[in-house]
């Protein structure tokens, strides 16, 4: 089964109702226009050496098919690849895969693995009137261990007035995890690097209107450099914001440019789905996750969304062998 990211998140509640404006929110015109280019994106080390990242999690969106089959067969595979953190998601079977939170968490131990967060529902940001689910979410993550709860979407935003009011939920829920000992992030795609008419980003403004001592930041490397932006200089300007990272890279310009002219579906946040194996695309990890470790990020998260001749499974496998070589520059 093929599962369209805007219609599981539309299926999950986790849009809001107001349509998308494509023409406001999907295309990027970024004042930063360096481009996330290098010589040698793939390299790890010709040298042996230890691995820079020793613990690496992976986004289970990416394997999101499989694990709705078999939550506890796909994390056993998982472990087995390398991957020691998990990031999780809020679907029809819940952050916990149907599961409770303590059952889960017992697995985790059993496997030796760790949940460290959860994409959940942007409605707990937006809409007041979650919070008690919001709350329920907070005591269940806190009773075992997890770190952080991300707001992974909010595409559905026009107006810098919004984002001001998202920045504000932001804090808001903040302040709710903080009593539980955990922390609220929010996680980009493209559009927040799009500016509106007075000059403002929505980036900045939750970025500017969040409290640090509440509030971090989820850096998806794929979607700023698919914004134009250059992830190093968000990561220097806002040391210390950006605590988690996913690490999802995009194929480079003449692929991309062969798949837009043979797309054979329109994606929801960007004119084509490029997102390829680690070390195969053209963003340079070696040296920008030097950086964003060097900038306060904490937690190094894989994520996949396009497998050609391949399968989710087998491209996980693949992402772990390269995290496990990956060598900083």
């Amino acid at each position: 089964m093929k599962v369209n990211r805007r219609n599981f998140l539309r299926q999950s509640g986790l849009i809001a109702a107001t349509p998308l404006i494509a023409s406001e929110l999907w295309s990027c015109t970024p004042s930063s226009k360096t481009e996330e280019k290098n010589t040698d994106s793939t390299a790890t080390s010709s040298i042996v050496s230890e691995p820079s990242v020793k613990e690496f999690g992976i986004q289970l969106w990416t394997v999101k098919e499989d694990m709705a089959k078999d939550p506890k067969g796909v994390l056993k595979s998982l472990v087995s690849y390398g991957y020691k953190q998990i990031e999780s998601f809020q679907g029809e079977k819940g952050v916990f895969w149907g599961m409770t939170a303590k059952d889960f968490k017992s697995y985790m131990d059993e496997l030796g693995m760790n949940i460290v967060s959860t994409h959940c529902n942007p409605d707990y940001t937006m809409k007041k009137e979650t919070e008690k689910e919001f709350s329920k979410l907070v005591d269940d993550a806190a009773s075992i261990g997890m770190k952080y709860l991300i707001n992974p979407f909010l595409g559905s935003l026009k107006t810098a007035d919004e984002w001001k009011k998202a920045a504000e939920g932001l804090n808001r829920q903040g302040e709710i995890a903080n009593k539980a000992g955990l922390r609220v992030a929010y996680h980009n795609h493209n559009f927040e690097f799009k500016k509106f008419a007075d000059g403002t980003m929505p980036e900045v403004i939750l970025l500017d209107g969040t409290d640090p001592k509440l509030v971090d930041f989820e850096m998806d490397l794929f979607w700023v450099v698919k914004a134009g932006e250059n992830p190093e200089e968000w990561l220097k300007k806002y040391n210390n914001r950006f605590k988690l990272c996913h690490i999802k890279d995009l194929y480079k310009d003449e692929k991309v440019a062969e798949l837009r002219k043979n797309k054979a579906e329109v994606m929801v946040l960007d004119d084509v789905s490029a997102s390829c194996d680690l070390g195969t695309g053209k963003i340079n990890f070696p040296k920008l996750l030097n950086t964003a470790k060097a900038n306060g990020v904490e937690y190094f998260i894989v994520e996949q969304e396009r497998f050609d001749n391949t399968t989710p499974l087998k491209a996980v496998e693949f992402d772990a062998q390269y995290m496990k070589k990956l060598v900083f520059a």
